[in-house]
């Protein structure tokens, strides 16, 4: 029987999650890919990993690796986009705080998605109907919640909205203050938490980022799970600014918002 897309990119994430795992701790080799950034010899591993489970069942689909690019030149109109070890800084420096992405991409809209947590033993996933976290063989529904009041920001660059917004000067907004409490993962993990009600929000500069590799399977999974999504201006992730707003509800989404725009003018920093 023909496995789904659901299963198969479950099955592909848990592939790639178990890669990195059995990466932890060892030395690894460094593949520069300019300024700070860098792949290593687990990003390389895990993404083959993925791609050969993909490959394997969906001969047809056009694959999009972080680390190979585009590496198929199907027609079907589907087209998987993979991020092997999301938070490899992290990763390299012994932090446990990553995320392994898989999505699909049929037409313009992601379709299905997971997000492997290599070692909390998760994997959060969806059909593109409702979304799951999946431990061991049990799944259960994803639902948000603001009730924690952790926002996870983005510190890291590219900042291509600086001139107007930079996440960093959230962190002086009393607004954002005395609303939330500020969490910094760095790794797209924090996206899927808000789908599963452990985070009340997200914030990140970048530009449109609805079929970016690092953020697809995040946006999916949050669309799916009830959440509010748009960019840092309020318009949808595929349109506008770019960067990402990602919320628990309306009303979280709304203060972050106000958040976001009261960095639009630096001047706001002084009163």
């Amino acid at each position: 029987m023909s496995i789904t897309d659901q299963a198969l990119a479950v099955e592909a994430a848990e592939a790639g999650a178990a890669v990195v795992r059995s990466h932890y701790g060892s030395a690894l080799t460094r593949f520069s890919k300019g300024a700070d950034d860098f792949a290593t010899t687990a990003d390389i591993a895990a993404e083959k990993a993925i791609l050969d489970t993909l490959r394997a069942a969906r001969p047809g689909d056009v694959l999009v690796g972080e680390e190979s690019g585009r590496t198929s030149t199907g027609d079907s109109g589907r087209m998987w986009l993979v991020d092997p070890l999301c938070g490899t800084l992290n990763f390299a420096a012994q932090t446990m705080l990553v995320a392994v992405n898989v999505a699909l991409r049929s037409g313009t809209q992601p379709t299905v998605a997971a997000s492997a947590d290599p070692f909390g033993d998760e994997v959060f996933w969806t059909d593109g109907t409702a979304a799951y976290v999946r431990r061991g063989a049990t799944d259960e529904r994803l639902v948000p919640s603001a009730d924690s009041k952790l926002v996870d920001i983005n510190l890291y660059p590219p900042f291509p909205n600086e001139a107007d917004f930079r996440t960093a000067r959230m962190l002086a907004d009393e607004d954002f203050g005395a609303r939330f409490h500020l969490r910094v993962v760095a790794s797209t993990l924090a996206v899927a938490w808000v789908a599963a009600g452990r985070r009340a929000g997200y914030v990140t500069d970048g530009n449109q980022l609805h079929d970016n590799v690092h953020f697809a399977a995040g946006i999916a999974l949050c669309e799916a799970a009830g959440c509010v999504i748009t960019g840092i201006d309020g318009r949808p992730p595929h349109a506008g600014l770019g960067g990402l707003v990602v919320a628990a509800d309306e009303q979280t989404h709304a203060n972050l918002l106000t958040s976001v725009q009261n960095q639009r003018n630096p001047t706001n920093l002084a009163g």
